[in-house]
């Protein structure tokens, strides 16, 4: 599958916490992430999600926060801690990949502002947040 999302990650169904409206939907990385996204109810029925199940989830490089200094208070479910590889600027965005300790990389847009005062650069330590609402669960039709 091919999508324009920057961040794909491949692994299985951990866990499913079922919901009225809303399911929370643990996915495990082949890097052994722990991804959290909530969907609807109905979403994770009609694609069966379960334990064991192998699905894939896929996040949008502008969904992703960057955090320097970080605070282990923060609301959003998803934080990976690892280091910055790469800086792309462009005109006003820079593309900033940050891997963590496992290999696991992760993409985010932010501005050239936010690069320069977070002082972000090659070999820099920083966390990639999202929320679980950004995150899309997907499995093989």
């Amino acid at each position: 599958m091919r999508t324009s999302a920057r961040n794909h990650f491949t692994g299985q169904i951990t866990e499913v916490k079922h919901g009225a409206v809303n399911d929370e939907v643990t996915l495990r990385t082949q890097d052994g992430l722990d991804i959290v996204a909530v969907i609807t109810h109905g979403s994770a029925t009609s694609l069966g999600l379960a334990a064991g199940k192998p699905a894939f989830a896929l996040v949008k490089a502008s969904s992703v926060i960057l955090m320097v200094d970080s605070t282990d208070k923060v609301s959003a479910r998803n934080r990976v801690a690892g280091t910055v590889t790469a800086v792309t600027k462009g005109a006003v965005n820079s593309e900033v990949i940050v891997a963590s300790a496992s290999g696991a990389q992760i993409a985010a847009i932010i501005t050239n502002e936010s690069v320069e005062r977070l002082g972000l650069a090659n070999g820099s330590a920083a966390s990639a947040i999202f929320k679980a609402s950004s995150v899309i669960i997907g499995v093989d039709a």
